[in-house]
């Protein structure tokens, strides 16, 4: 007897009769349909989709065989969707399918065939029935996706057409199986085909048993703590509220080695300190020295570099507007960026950078960084007397750390940064080690591309890092200066000083001290006079205190209300910067008979070096005060044994000499001092002093002397004569030996002062003194003649000696 019902098609569900399901219907036609069974007997036919994908099936997307169900209950959610509730009762098959309006819109309507139940007995049903109930215990004790109630009521069911479609209802398997026993009509088959699909799954659901009973005898100790620190790592994340970063360290770490481009040492150990990070307890001591080691290792920049400036033109602009003079250095960089734009290659030079402090050296480190394009790192080692500092400490040491230069790369982020090592020359050494023999690898060109620090034990490449050293002097290591391109930096003139100041110095302290343009004004001859009375040096970092002084002084003015801008002149420059501390001009006021102005180099540059001597009765000994050095002490006897011994030919007697003692002394006592470059100026002194005859008051001279008279050379030749062009002085004696080094002295220097190059004392001696010397005959018969008993005879020349 054929029934029309209102359809419902199903998507991935087979509805067996005497199943109470719960539905969600969102399609037009299916809520339809609900609302077409809801106004009548509420009976619904319920049929499976051949393809669940379909939105609009008809007869060819349909199953044949469905269920005649009834709607128990029916819900309309907000979004537009329909819960219901259905019992299916009765097996039905579809004859025919149509699509007619219904009070909600169109739904399709089936004409179906209810299908007879087919009654069976006998002992095989009977043994078929026991055997599905047992088989479907063992099923849903394995099966753990079962309710716990689902085979409760099983055994008690008599009908083997009722107890194969509640089994079939329960078991796991595809749509089409399930439609394959719902169209069975013969309920024997049915529970044979219910059978089968549970035998072939208690196969799989033994095997996944055994399988995991199996891993779980062999899970070990440290896997079971490996499970449970995750579980807590994961617990920790939720209770800090995190985002599972921790969780994911492993990952992540796991991530960077796979990302980075680590060398071929450097990944396998940054692999095998991974597995061991794995296997460990998170808040063990190890494993925190491994993930520090591994945050070092994978924090350095493998494989970074900084894109170099190739353009020669715009570097050699930088470093113009950056510092002022300075030439040569400037020439050798330029140098290095055209060998780099040829070649594109060049293993990073080691300049050092010499001079006394304010001259700029560590500001042109920053310039050179600019000009070539590389990131600036500046470390300094001053004082710095652990070798570890260079190297790192081994990881066998409590709170160890890579050195500084692995450290200082980290932080760069690039493998070809400037590295400028400020104070090189301060460098310490005690009983934790040598850092000065620590860079000997750092600075070594041909050895730095295999660089190894204690802390990571394997080969770092510092052949891109380009590395600056600065040093007041080079009171080094021979072997790291060997390693090193010296490049000195002498000092200023005073036209430079002026220059710097007005291109730098003052629109620095002016921005620093928050003056608007046109409130601070420094007159180029109150600046002069600033140089000249205020500052004696040969950097500017002193004038750069003073010009901070000025600007100080003058803001205060112009907050008090007293003037609106502030120019200093020379007239008012001492309201502002107070007494004059030096003086400028002649080093003596007159020429005096001993006094001598010699010239020093020092770590801050040149100084004037006053060297006086007198004569008092004694037995021809010298005396020698001012904190003479070891050298400058054997330069004195060296000057007073070349005298004694030429004294006739520069018109002294040896007898008076034998009855006079000579004490020399250099003023600024507390300085110590020590060289033998004031050789001559001992010899100037002694013969003044001994003849009486002055020395002229602006002449300065330098050069260490030897028993015959010789002049040699001496270093720093530029820092001492613009100790001379400071101090006023008009004429400078140097060794002949020096004469090659005027080539690198600045012009105005050259002209501003007079340069005489000298071979001898004898020159010496006729430029220094305001009278030629008279040579005197002399025999050892007069040295009898001149002992005690013997006729005085008449004063020499060498007589005048009361001064």
């Amino acid at each position: 007897m054929t029934t029309l019902l209102p359809l419902l098609p199903l998507r991935d569900i087979v509805v067996f009769p005497g199943m109470v399901v719960p539905l969600f219907v969102g399609r037009e036609k299916s809520v339809a349909a609900l609302e077409a069974a809801m106004t009548g007997d509420k009976d619904i036919f319920l049929l499976a989709q051949l393809d669940p994908g379909c939105d609009d099936p008809d007869r060819d997307d349909l199953y044949d065989v469905g269920v005649i169900a009834t709607v128990l209950q029916l819900l309309k959610l907000p979004d537009g969707t329909v819960r219901v509730l259905v019992e299916a009762k009765d097996r039905a098959r579809l004859e025919n399918l149509r699509i007619e309006p219904g009070s909600a819109g169109d739904m399709a309507v089936a004409a179906v065939e209810k299908l007879d139940t087919i009654s069976v007995s006998g002992t095989e049903v009977a043994g078929m029935m026991r055997s599905v109930v047992d088989t479907f215990a063992e099923y849903a004790k394995l099966n753990k996706k079962l309710p716990q109630d689902a085979g409760e009521n099983l055994g008690e069911i008599v009908d083997a057409a009722l107890l194969a479609d509640g089994v079939a209802a329960h078991v796991q398997a595809k749509v089409a199986d399930k439609q394959a026993i719902l169209s069975e009509p013969d309920p024997l088959k049915r529970l044979e085909m219910v059978h089968s699909f549970m035998e072939g799954e208690l196969g799989v659901l033994q095997v996944e048993r055994k399988i995991r009973g199996r891993v779980k005898r062999q899970m070990e100790k440290t896997q079971r703590e490996y499970y449970l620190n995750e579980q807590l790592k994961a617990i920790q994340s939720e209770l800090g509220g995190g985002d599972g970063e921790e969780a994911n360290e492993i990952a992540e770490l796991q991530d960077k080695i796979d990302k980075l481009k680590l060398s071929k040492e450097a990944s396998a150990k940054a692999t095998a300190e991974l597995k061991k990070l794995k296997t460990m307890q998170p808040m063990s001591a190890e494993a925190t020295v491994i993930r520090n080691y591994l945050d070092v290792l994978l924090g350095l920049p493998w494989g970074k570099k900084s894109k170099l400036k190739k353009d020669i033109g715009a570097a050699q602009a930088v470093l113009d507007a950056d510092h002022y003079a300075l030439d040569k250095v400037k020439d050798r960089i330029v140098e290095y960026l055209a060998v780099q734009a040829r070649t594109n290659k060049l293993k990073g030079p080691i300049l050092c950078l010499v001079g006394p402090p304010g001259v700029g050296k560590t500001s042109l480190g920053k310039s050179i960084a600019k000009a070539t394009g590389r990131e600036f790192i500046r470390q300094s080692l001053g004082g710095v007397r652990d070798e570890a500092e260079i190297r790192g400490h081994r990881r066998t040491y409590i709170g160890s750390m890579p050195g500084k230069i692995v450290a200082n790369l980290r932080k760069a982020g690039t493998s070809n940064p400037l590295f400028l090592l400020d104070e090189i020359d301060k460098l310490g050494q005690d009983f934790r080690g040598d850092p000065a023999s620590a860079l000997l690898e750092v600075l070594d060109p041909e050895q730095n591309a295999k660089f190894q620090d204690h802390y990571l034990e394997l080969d770092y490449d510092l052949s891109d890092v380009m590395f600056v050293c600065t040093a007041n002097s080079l009171n080094l290591p021979q072997p790291l200066l060997d390693r090193m391109e010296i490049i000195r930096l002498e000092g200023y003139t005073e036209d430079e000083k002026v220059e710097i100041a007005e291109r730098h110095l003052v629109a620095k302290q002016v921005e620093a001290h928050g003056l608007k343009k046109g409130e601070f004004v420094l007159e180029q001859a109150a600046l002069r006079d600033l140089i000249r009375y205020y500052t004696r040096e040969a950097g500017v970092r002193t004038l750069e205190r003073e010009i901070a002084r000025l600007a100080r002084k003058s803001l205060r003015q112009i907050l008090e209300g007293k003037t609106k801008s502030v120019t200093i002149t020379p007239e008012n420059l001492g309201d502002f910067a107070g007494v004059r501390k030096y003086r400028y001009g002649v080093a003596e006021d007159e020429h005096q008979v001993g006094a001598v102005t010699g010239l020093a180099w020092t770590e801050v540059g040149g100084e004037l070096l006053t060297i006086e001597s007198v004569t008092v009765p004694g037995k021809g000994m010298v005396k020698t005060t001012g904190k003479l050095g070891e050298v400058m002490n054997e330069s004195v006897q060296a000057a007073f044994s070349f005298v004694r011994a030429r004294s006739p030919a520069y018109g002294i007697k040896p007898s008076f000499i034998a009855r006079k003692d000579i004490h020399i002394h250099l003023p600024e006592g507390a300085v110590p001092k020590d060289g033998p470059s004031a050789g001559i100026g001992m010899v100037t002194s002694i013969v003044s002093t001994l003849t009486g005859i002055p020395v002229r008051k602006d002449i300065a001279m330098t050069g260490e002397v030897t028993l015959r008279g010789r002049v040699l050379a001496i270093g720093g030749l530029k820092e001492k004569l613009l100790a001379a062009l400071r101090g006023g002085i008009k004429t400078v004696l140097i060794p002949e030996e020096n004469r090659k080094d005027l080539a690198e002295i600045p012009a105005n220097v050259r002209e501003g002062l007079e340069i005489v190059p000298v071979s001898h004392v004898d020159e010496v001696l006729a430029r220094a003194l305001t009278q030629p010397l008279e040579a005197i005959e002399w025999s050892e018969a007069d040295d009898l003649a001149s002992q005690p008993g013997a006729a005085v005879p008449a004063p020499g020349v060498g007589s005048a000696t009361a001064h």
